[in-house]
């Protein structure tokens, strides 16, 4: 079950001269089925000749593999110089360039991470849709998942760490994390203005004055967390610190900028909404039907 590589020699004394190659013995057999021994300069002609000292296949095609280490830059910088130089070269028809080893990985592993998180963001959005029960309440929350990447660049770009596949991890773990903020904000002014009857803007301040302490217990826990991860301090632990950093700056950035995008968003979402909904009373009758209603008697108080 193992596949191992084996090589033929001639013996020293019979390889000192390319000529040598004439005289090697050959077993032929004729068409009776005798055999007889003919020397190989019978059959082959022999010439000195310039040729490579191994030849690689790959999927079947002869192969030049040129290998290099990386050091000082990152990989994809290094592997974009190197494409972007190969492209000035005129090549014969027959030729083709490729990336390989680690930059094909690279590659390979941010294809199938931005696939993943796509994914993540369709799932999250098709749950707050069953939640909320509308198509335009979840899209106010998303919102909040690219101001987290604003703080993710901004602390990579302090501490001099590249996106890779660890700081890419920790994206996809802050697209779970800052949502909450805006859920907990929208929520909150959602229950205000059907159960207390309070205006929109009235209620989305409400709703940031009230949901403030949970939003900086939370975001200040996370941070405590990931602390540890984010120094690098440990064996290995510069693998994993762009993990931790990325997910510090993503979580600042997104507990500062939610307070304040996420009601206008909302808002806007909103008054969006109503003007599409009186256009289509003028033209379909009964369609303002479909508009949320306030409570006609606001409920008092609220069990937490």
């Amino acid at each position: 079950g193992e596949t191992r590589d084996v090589r033929v020699r001639l013996a020293p004394s019979a390889r000192s001269r390319a000529l040598d190659l004439q005289t090697l013995p050959l077993t032929v057999r004729g068409a009776d089925g005798s055999a007889r021994v003919i020397p190989l300069s019978q059959v082959a002609r022999i010439s000195l000749k310039q040729a490579p000292a191994q030849i690689d296949h790959l999927d079947r095609e002869k192969v030049i593999t040129l290998e290099a280490n990386t050091e000082g830059r990152a990989l994809d910088a290094i592997t974009a110089d190197v494409q972007a130089q190969l492209a000035q070269m005129p090549w014969p028809p027959e030729y083709t360039v490729q990336v390989g080893g680690q930059g094909r990985e690279q590659a390979e592993v941010f294809t199938s991470v931005f696939t993943a998180l796509g994914i993540a963001v369709l799932m999250m959005y098709l749950i707050l849709v069953v939640q909320f029960g509308s198509f335009l309440d979840p899209l106010a929350i998303l919102v909040s998942l690219p101001l987290s990447l604003i703080g993710v660049v901004v602390a990579l770009l302090i501490t001099n760490d590249t996106l890779n596949i660890m700081s890419l991890i920790g994206v996809i773990l802050l697209m779970g994390i800052v949502a909450k903020n805006a859920i907990l904000l929208i929520d909150f002014a959602k229950w205000a203005r059907e159960r207390q009857g309070m205006p929109l803007r009235e209620a989305l301040i409400e709703a940031g004055r009230i949901r403030l302490r949970p939003i900086l217990m939370t975001t200040f826990a996370l941070i405590a967390g990931m602390i540890p991860v984010a120094m690098g301090v440990g064996e290995g632990a510069d693998f994993r610190a762009p993990l931790g950093r990325a997910v510090i700056g993503g979580v600042i950035s997104s507990a500062v900028l939610t307070l304040v995008v996420i009601p206008t968003f909302y808002e806007i979402l909103d008054d969006g909404r109503s003007a599409m909904l009186r256009v289509l009373a003028r033209v379909f009758p009964g369609a303002m039907d479909w508009a949320p209603k306030t409570a006609e008697h606001p409920v008092v108080s609220q069990e937490s």
